[in-house]
């Protein structure tokens, strides 16, 4: 018995040897992940895939119901294997997929109910899938495919490749959130993006919507034909005014590969040369038409537009003189809330009111901005008393009902007792509370006295015409300076002009902060909005107007060399093409942000000589 023991001893310290030379003492079960995939959207009669991706072994695997589609293959099993060592730790990860080849029968939106299968006698469920099946293209859109002649030259039509601005409501009230959304439409490859320009929106709020940057093409049906879609941009806008408001087109240039019209004989038959085309996409303008909220608007109206809620709290109402009391709001709800005032609240006039805090815990979502906006108002009680705040009211103009809403918390009553006098010196006290007239006990005025002698009289001397000469010259200095000021002002294009490089510095500063953060489109996005900014300042001319053309032409007007132009113009290229092709160095961008910096620097100097 000691022998056996004395070898299961030996057995046991050989396993914990092995287990400490290669870094695993412990192996953890990964949890078992069943999860199923499939296009959102698919054309009637042409093939999918259904894939089902299982983490474990499985065995026992059980289709739903799908009797909507045709199965035209499957399971087409495929095992892949992946082992990764960290700090002397191994882990590994294993998968198995299993696809199916489906076809739809019909046009419609089905569901695909979970699939079950078995890992180790327990049964897992994947997650149900909807797919939306659009008709084929109509037959009359099929000849829309840009090609190529017997010339051999290509184009893309304006049907086969678009970008639309979407929006979610054409008529919304002033301050109501709604959004805009930048979408691409496209039948072909795309093989490059060029310069994208997006419109301004004067007149709205504007917060951005995050939009993923590596997203999977949408299946689309737009005026009878199927599309694959993406979007580009997607913004949350709040109209600052009534009336029609325009959102004026954009642009963007991309590059396909469409069919030469050609075609060459290789080992696997003949196959038709496709070629690379240029194509500038301008987006529709939208016209939106904001209704004026109406006139019968509360005297505690806030300016919030949306959905709310409010939720008081106070910390205390009883308390001794000179201890800090605070009231806290907290406003929740979707709306505008960025742009919502502070409800006002009334303490006794003898407390001592500071400027209220605010703080907002925001997301932007398509429907406004939610979250919750906090207001803290505190006062200091200098006398002992009982005290009272009257209910605080906050109007909300409620785009559900088209009404005005008024929200009101408790009226609180404040019993103030005696404080301690040492806790805050009477000066402080005075620089915060005027002396009123009908107290009995006056402020005693101490120091020497000052004497002035009779026979000096202030009526003619120097002092005394100096308060007549001194305003009347600032007087005549001001005005002089106002109406230079006000031409100057007059001159929108000299003013924009004088402004375009301090604009620029400010937009290169945060092009800095996106190469800290290592945001690539984010940095050269906003140099290229640097560079065309100040030349649409400095040159007079609108952003859409800019080209490189007008700009080399206007420059050389202006005296600059063609060696500065050059530099400016391979700024742009580099920029425009950087924001889509791989991964840049951080020397390769901070080269350009120095180029672009040293460059405007250049053109400031030379423009100044000129004059």
């Amino acid at each position: 018995m000691m022998i056996v023991k004395f070898k299961r001893n030996i057995y046991i310290y050989l396993i914990f040897l092995v287990a400490l030379l290669t870094g695993n003492i412990a192996v953890s079960e990964a949890q078992v992940t069943f999860k199923a995939t499939a296009p959102a959207s698919v054309v009637e009669g042409e093939q999918f895939r259904l894939s089902y991706v299982l983490n474990q072994e499985g065995r026992d695997l059980r289709l739903p119901d799908l009797s909507d589609f045709d199965i035209l293959f499957g399971p087409s099993t495929s095992t892949s294997f992946s082992q990764r060592t960290i700090n002397g730790k191994t882990t590994s990860e294993r998968s198995v997929t299993y696809t199916y080849i489906l076809v739809a029968k019909t046009t419609g939106t089905y569901t695909i109910g979970p699939a079950s299968i078995s890992v180790d006698g327990a049964n897992y469920q994947s997650n149900s899938l909807k797919v939306e099946v659009l008709p084929p293209d109509e037959k009359s859109s099929q000849s829309s495919r840009g090609g190529g002649s017997s010339s051999g030259s290509a184009t893309v039509s304006d049907n086969d490749a678009f970008i639309r601005a979407i929006v979610s409501k054409n008529n919304p009230y002033e301050q109501e959130g709604f959004t805009v959304t930048f979408r691409l439409y496209t039948t072909l490859n795309i093989v490059n993006f060029g310069r994208i320009q997006f419109p301004e929106f004067e007149g709205f709020m504007v917060e951005e919507i995050d939009v993923p940057v590596n997203q999977q093409l949408q299946m689309e049906r737009y005026n009878g034909r199927n599309y694959y879609t993406a979007d580009l941009r997607k913004t949350l806008l709040f109209p600052q005014k009534s009336g029609q408001i325009t959102i004026p087109s954009g642009r963007l240039e991309m590059v396909f590969s469409v069919p030469s019209g050609r075609s060459v004989t290789t080992f696997f038959g003949s196959q038709e040369l496709m070629v690379d085309v240029n194509k500038t996409l301008v987006t529709n303008p939208v016209v939106i038409n904001v209704k004026p909220l109406p006139a019968n608007r509360p005297a505690s109206f806030a300016n919030a537009v949306g959905t709310f809620t409010m939720k008081p709290n106070i910390n205390t109402t009883q308390l001794r003189a000179n201890e800090a009391i605070s009231l806290r709001l907290e406003i929740s709800g979707t709306g505008n809330m960025k742009l919502i005032s502070n409800p006002v609240v009334e303490f006794p006039s003898n407390f001592e009111v500071y400027d209220p805090t605010v703080t907002n815990a925001l997301n932007v979502t398509s429907n406004g901005l939610t979250g919750i906006r906090t207001i803290e108002y505190m006062a200091i009680p200098r006398y002992e008393g009982n005290y009272t705040i009257p209910p605080v009211e906050f109007s909300y103009f409620d785009i559900n009902t088209n009404s005005y809403k008024t929200l009101t918390t408790e009226e609180y009553s404040l019993q103030i007792a005696k404080g301690d006098p040492g806790s805050i010196t009477s000066s402080n006290f005075v620089n915060q509370q005027d002396v009123r007239v009908e107290q009995d006990i006056r402020f005693l005025k101490t120091g020497e006295p000052n004497y002035l002698s009779i026979s000096n009289f202030f009526v003619g001397s120097l002092n005394y015409w100096l308060w007549y000469i001194i305003p009347f010259v600032l007087l005549v200095v001001l005005f002089i300076i106002n109406r230079k000021q006000a031409r100057e002002n007059a001159n929108v294009a000299l003013m924009r002009n004088r402004k375009a490089n301090k604009i620029a510095i400010k937009r290169l500063k945060l092009a800095e902060k996106y190469l800290k953060e290592q945001k690539k489109e984010n940095f050269y996005d906003e140099v290229l909005r640097a560079i065309w900014g100040y030349f649409s300042d400095k040159l007079s001319i609108p952003v859409a107007n800019l080209s490189k053309n007008n700009i080399e032409n206007e420059l050389s007007k202006n005296g600059i060399s063609g060696e500065l132009i050059s530099r400016f113009m391979q700024i742009l290229d580099t920029c425009e093409f950087a924001r889509y092709a791989p991964a840049e160095s951080d020397a390769e961008m901070e080269s350009v942000y120095n180029n672009t910096f040293n460059a405007i620097g250049e053109m400031e100097n030379r423009l100044k000589k000129s004059k």
